[in-house]
């Protein structure tokens, strides 16, 4: 089993809260084993190795060129490392935030906020996503098994650009979109798409258990996809640009839906 390489502040620092959450410290019974690989010890990099120790992580002063040499082989943004790595040894690549649908959706409550991405293929989109998921409480992320979270090399751009979000986010892989939106709907969900056409999404009244769509900036929402919504829905603007990127529409969305169901 290959090791996976952490790079990027906010990422390792989540991963370290995650592990303390989750009350796993590492051990040297642990199947899993972690190493924190530092440059220099700056300000940011002791609070972060403190971190480490805490939950019995070994950290260990290293030569920039090896962190450089490590990280050569990760997606181009995941190889600025600033000095600070987290190695795991021992880990399968499913994380621990992905979870099976159908259990999910037989635990569900009376409110719940199910964000489904059809083709969005882009990690750094994906990872931005994740981040408003975290901060407007959606409580189920879907994804097409075609392009997951399981690429252990994509899941590196994907928990950068996320902040360190995918670590939280409780995610599904599924094979087919479609059959899950029926799903939803038979568990009393509404399902919206997200479209330039649709109603304005300010002007609609979502209901305490909502499923958005998101579609690639290309393509869009698949015609079948778009077939079972209930709704589509819309960002009202007002700048001379076709629209806005798919990362940036998804906060704005997921913020309406989330303060109606505040209310």
């Amino acid at each position: 089993m290959a090791d996976k390489l952490v790079s990027g502040f906010h990422a390792i620092e989540e991963r370290l809260r995650s592990l303390k959450a989750s009350s796993k410290a590492i051990s040297p019974e642990s199947p899993v084993s972690m190493e924190l690989l530092f440059a220099s010890p700056g300000p940011r990099v002791k609070k972060i190795l403190a971190q480490a120790r805490e939950v019995g992580v070994t950290c260990t002063q290293v030569e920039k060129q090896q962190l450089d040499h490590l990280t050569a082989s990760l997606p181009e943004t995941a190889r600025e490392h600033r000095g600070l790595l987290l190695r795991v040894t021992g880990e399968e690549s499913v994380p621990e935030n992905l979870v099976d649908f159908s259990q999910w959706l037989a635990g569900g409550g009376e409110q719940s906020l199910v964000l489904i991405l059809d083709s969005i293929t882009d990690p750094h989109n994906v990872g931005a996503i994740l981040r408003s998921c975290d901060q407007f409480g959606v409580d189920l992320v879907v994804m097409p098994e075609r392009r997951s979270l399981r690429d252990p090399l994509e899941n590196e751009v994907v928990a950068r650009a996320s902040a360190g979000a995918s670590a939280w986010v409780p995610v599904t892989v599924v094979p087919n979109l479609v059959r899950v939106v029926e799903q939803l709907k038979d568990a009393g969900f509404w399902v919206y798409g997200a479209d330039a056409g649709g109603a304005a999404a300010n002007q609609t009244a979502f209901p305490k258990k909502a499923a958005l769509i998101m579609g690639s900036e290309g393509a869009g929402i698949s015609r079948l996809l778009e077939e079972r919504c209930d709704a589509v829905v819309s960002i009202p603007t007002c700048g001379r640009l076709d629209s806005l990127n798919v990362s940036v529409a998804t906060g704005v969305l997921l913020y309406e839906v989330r303060r109606q169901l505040s209310r």
